[in-house]
């Protein structure tokens, strides 16, 4: 697995709904005063797909995400 973007941004969920990790990461990178058009790019990027493990996966290149289900 490659180092996501901001690997100082922390996200951990207890659920697997591929919104809820999305939502998540937005708030984690505002949280971190990440740049508006970063996070909407990262948003855009991941509600493109359709499949929820390509969704974990773009999650991931984008912070440090670990899901306990």
């Amino acid at each position: 697995m490659l180092m996501p973007r901001y690997p100082e941004i922390q996200v951990r969920l207890h659920s697997r709904n591929p919104f809820a990790l999305v939502s998540a990461v937005r708030q984690a990178l505002r949280r971190s005063h990440v740049d508006a058009g970063e996070i909407d790019r990262f948003t855009e990027e991941a509600l493109r797909e359709e499949e929820p493990r390509r969704v974990r996966e773009i999650c991931q290149e984008w912070a440090a995400v670990e899901i306990n289900s």
